[in-house]
């Protein structure tokens, strides 16, 4: 399910960046009482009354003052989040009166007919408030809000939630899985849909950029039932010049958000670029299932050791994903495509898998004494119990007697265990480690 977006905007110093660090739970943004301290969009995720959402901190907007590009920058960036956000909270400082820029930006969401809910920031006494001004932005009635405070903020929430799309809308059915295929621009990913799906429902071609949004395509396979989501490629933030392309990137990262398993498209003619280590990462920390898809490789010279050593290249360069499975195709010619679908149900069901507590701890103290932890001062870290607490990625929690005991090549030993023991294949894992009294336990 995609999460809504929430985007904060405003002009300089009304306090955007102090809400989104409230929203966000934490000091995220940087917040001094200067203005044009933000300058691009930070996204954080949040939640309210069970509704999760990604929160926009956007840079100021202003009209004025260009002698330098930054406002103009500034301005471009909270103009991407406007057109990414599915509801707008315009913060305006209501211990001022409104100025030529608040009403300029208050025309500029009007037009954009997005919902926008207006934070009159900076109250100090809500007996008192006085926000009939604010009624000439034409945007309804405004919410009195103390962001340095945390006052009022549940209202405005509640006002935002109303403008989310219902759930159920939103909703696949569990049982179906939903597949990202992302990858630069150009690496073949619609060319590898359209051979998934036998039939041209996404347009192809060879200038860079042609996909400008996320698609989504249901099909059915031997029975099984898919959702292909297809996504404009990743370009580095110094070569996105257009608007809708960087759109398109959001959407993209979005896309993997909502998905299963991600298809992480490599150009074979290229081998893995930064720009593919950034793409794969960020799957990676979002702890879907992976599987590396080498395209184009029809187009390489080849001998009987080139699949080995490009492979090896690739367990090299993407170090920190060598769980996930590889498989070199031909997008174009069809050259095994028709094993991509069943490699994805097989890493749809690793990152889906349950391992029993007693089954787990049992393989725990096999681990422990085939290889101890090292001692730290005289004291020696108690691995007390292990549970599974989650799946989708398989996520576990290790209690032990003193956290600041575990060091991280054997909390990596320990991953390398688990992995070896249950397999996991294209999964991620997460182990978290967590102290507990000894006697209580």
């Amino acid at each position: 399910m995609s999460k809504p977006v929430v985007a904060i905007v405003g002009r300089p110093n009304v306090g955007k960046s102090t809400l989104f660090n409230r929203l966000a739970g934490g000091l995220v943004a940087i917040v001094e009482d200067r203005p044009g301290v933000t300058r691009d969009r930070l996204y954080r995720d949040s939640e309210w009354l069970g509704r999760k959402f990604t929160i926009i901190d956007t840079g100021g907007i202003e009209f004025r003052n260009e002698q330098t590009s930054i406002p103009t920058q500034m301005r471009k960036q909270a103009e991407i989040a406007i057109e990414e956000a599915d509801v707008i909270v315009l913060v305006v400082d209501a211990q001022l009166e409104l100025t030529p820029d608040d009403e300029m930006i208050a025309q500029t969401l009007r037009r954009s007919r997005k919902p926008v809910v207006v934070a009159a920031n900076k109250i100090e006494s809500f007996a008192n408030a006085e926000l009939s001004e604010l009624y000439r932005l034409g945007l309804g009635e405004p919410i009195p809000i103390s962001a340095v405070h945390g006052m009022n903020i549940g209202d405005l929430l509640d006002e935002v939630l109303t403008h989310f799309p219902s759930q159920e809308e939103e909703e696949y059915d569990p049982d179906i899985i939903k597949i990202a295929a992302i990858g630069r621009p150009n690496v073949g990913k619609s060319s590898l849909v359209n051979s998934l799906l036998g039939e041209e429902r996404v347009i192809v071609s060879n200038v860079p950029g042609t996909t400008r949004d996320a698609i989504d395509t249901a099909f059915e396979h031997e029975g099984k039932h898919y959702i292909l989501i297809d996504t404009a490629g990743m370009r580095r933030k110094g070569r996105i010049d257009e608007l809708t392309e960087r759109y398109s990137v959001s959407r993209s990262l979005r896309a993997v958000d909502r998905c299963d398993v991600v298809l992480m498209l490599i150009e074979a003619t290229e081998g893995v670029t930064e720009q593919d280590k950034k793409i794969a990462g960020y799957a990676h920390e979002a702890g879907k299932g992976i599987i590396l898809v080498v395209n184009k490789w029809d187009l390489v010279d080849k001998d009987d050791k080139t699949m080995n050593r490009f492979e090896n290249e690739i367990r090299e360069e993407l170090g920190f994903m060598r769980y996930a499975p590889t498989l070199f195709i031909s997008a174009k010619t069809g050259q095994r495509v028709n094993r991509l679908l069943e490699l994805v149900d097989f890493v749809a069901e690793q990152n889906s898998t349950r391992i029993a507590t007693a089954t787990l701890n049992t393989l725990v103290r096999e681990w422990v004494h085939l290889n101890p932890p090292a001692t730290d001062k005289g004291k020696r870290l108690k691995i007390l119990y292990m549970t599974q607490v989650g799946v989708k990625p398989p996520t576990f929690v290790c209690f032990v007697n003193d956290a600041d005991l575990m060091h991280f090549s054997y909390k990596r030993y320990l991953e390398n265990q688990i992995r070896k023991s249950f397999g996991f294949e294209g999964s991620p894992i997460h182990l978290v480690i967590r102290q507990k009294d000894e006697e209580k336990e």
